[in-house]
């Protein structure tokens, strides 16, 4: 794991983009996995920026997002189908096809997760896996006890979550209290991992990730056995972390960081 500090959510979110677009350029088949939030929505403007000024080329990319609620159609402006539309497909010329979300109306969820997982190995894996960090100290909707090998899953979110998030549905009890995500074990077997992170309300819940125990109650805790996870943060969200001179030092000497400092 590498974590890099960057001054503010804008210029995290920049080096992020930087990376993405390194990978969609180099690999123009590659499969990315994705992720929501108030931060990627940053990230995802970032990036439609680039496809416009800089003709970055979605056109043979395809997507996995890590998560969707149950209980309500793609069309709903609280799934997650309806985020990634508004926030980033809509506005790149990705195949929409290519686009892949669980379906939270299935009416057998466990057999849409197990096809979620064979489509992923169809299409050979997850070449680059984006994602944020809940509160509860969840990636995807893995909360607090999901076992670090657990697969894509029907999961509970917990009140942290539903709070978290309930701002979104209108009115906010309508918030579905259940979600299909990938499992823990799932996400940890893309070959590359980008954890991006911004705000104060974060910095506690990133430092357990980072620098405490590996633990079921903090999901986001098992990406230090990936063997290539980066980190990215800003001041705000790195304020807890014990080592930032240090992360700061490596991120400064490394040879692999030259073009992006």
């Amino acid at each position: 794991m590498q974590v890099i500090i960057r001054s503010d959510e804008e210029t995290a979110c920049d080096l992020a983009a930087s990376i993405i677009d390194g990978r969609v350029r180099g690999h123009l088949d590659s499969v990315l996995g994705l992720a929501t939030g108030c931060t990627m929505e940053t990230l995802y403007d970032n990036l439609a920026r680039r496809h416009e000024r800089d003709g970055l080329d979605f056109s043979l990319i395809r997507t996995y997002n890590l998560d969707e609620y149950i209980g309500i159609p793609p069309d709903h402006p609280g799934s997650y189908r309806h985020y990634m539309n508004e926030h980033l497909f809509n506005k790149v010329n990705i195949d929409l096809r290519n686009t892949h979300l669980p379906l939270g109306m299935a009416e057998d969820l466990a057999k849409e997760c197990e096809m979620y997982e064979k489509s992923i190995n169809v299409n050979g894996g997850i070449d680059l896996q984006l994602l944020g960090i809940g509160e509860s100290g969840h990636i995807g909707f893995n909360e607090p006890l999901s076992a670090l090998k657990s697969r894509t899953r029907d999961k509970a979110l917990t009140p942290t979550t539903i709070e978290q998030n309930k701002h979104l549905f209108d009115p906010p009890e309508s918030m579905p209290k259940r979600a299909i995500t990938m499992g823990v074990g799932t996400i940890l077997e893309a070959k590359r991992i980008l954890l991006l992170v911004t705000g104060s309300k974060k910095a506690e819940i990133l430092a357990k990730a980072v620098e405490g125990p590996v633990t079921s109650m903090v999901s986001a805790s098992a990406l230090q056995l990936h063997e290539r996870c980066t980190v990215i943060v800003d001041e705000a969200a790195a304020a807890n972390l014990s080592c930032k001179e240090y992360y700061n030092w490596i991120f400064e000497t490394e040879p692999e960081w030259e073009e992006y400092r």
